[in-house]
């Protein structure tokens, strides 16, 4: 199975060999950028979030290695999600540290469960679209200006006239353009979802 195409369950199968570098970093290519979004939808900092998803990759690397995930015991996600929440919280307890040594109020407001739970779930959407657009652009013959049409109306929200008078095309255009993208890309963001398939695992 080609790189990048391999389930989640595929993939942790092949985890087992520490050696094989292209699962290694098919696995961090496909959950890093969910972290760092995550901890982003949180409120940190971009530097404060690379570091969150450092952390928790490492950690898990280490814990898979040592053989302490244990699949039947809950989700891959799960899993990622409480190491990550770990990390978090350490940096809202350092924020707390830091208004106390200036004399402020130590109250810092932690997430809320749910919070954790959306961030992951909204930030994972994000990546498959991200991941899915770029597939489009790669794959497929539709123009990028047909892309960019489905970007600024249907993702920034941006009216269609102004989607057509900016790229030079008539406004059935943009319907055009936005209708044809989006039939595409729910035949590749539905691909994606299979290749996750993190409840099954």
């Amino acid at each position: 199975m080609s790189e990048g195409s391999r389930t989640t369950t595929a993939l942790l199968n092949n985890l087992h060999d520490a050696d094989n570098d292209a699962a290694w970093r098919e696995f961090d290519e496909r959950y890093r950028p969910i972290l760092v979004g995550f901890a982003r939808r949180l409120g940190l900092s971009e530097a404060d979030a690379v570091d969150v998803a450092q952390e928790t990759m490492v950690q898990f690397i280490k814990e898979y290695r040592e053989g302490k995930y244990d699949r039947e015991r809950g989700r891959l996600r799960s899993w990622l999600l409480g190491i990550a929440r770990f990390r978090v919280a350490g940096i809202y307890r350092k924020r707390a540290v830091s208004r106390v040594s200036r004399g402020e109020s130590a109250i810092v407001d932690m997430p809320r469960d749910d919070e954790f739970e959306e961030a992951w779930d909204t930030e994972r959407r994000m990546t498959i679209l991200r991941s899915a657009l770029e597939k489009l652009r790669t794959t497929t013959k539709i123009a990028d200006k047909t892309v960019r049409a489905f970007e600024m109306v249907a993702l920034q929200q941006r009216p269609t006239a102004e989607a057509a008078a900016e790229l030079e095309m008539t406004e059935n255009d943009v319907y055009l353009a936005k209708s044809r993208v989006a039939s595409k890309l729910r035949e590749i963001v539905a691909s994606l979802e299979k290749v996750y398939d993190e409840d099954s695992v």
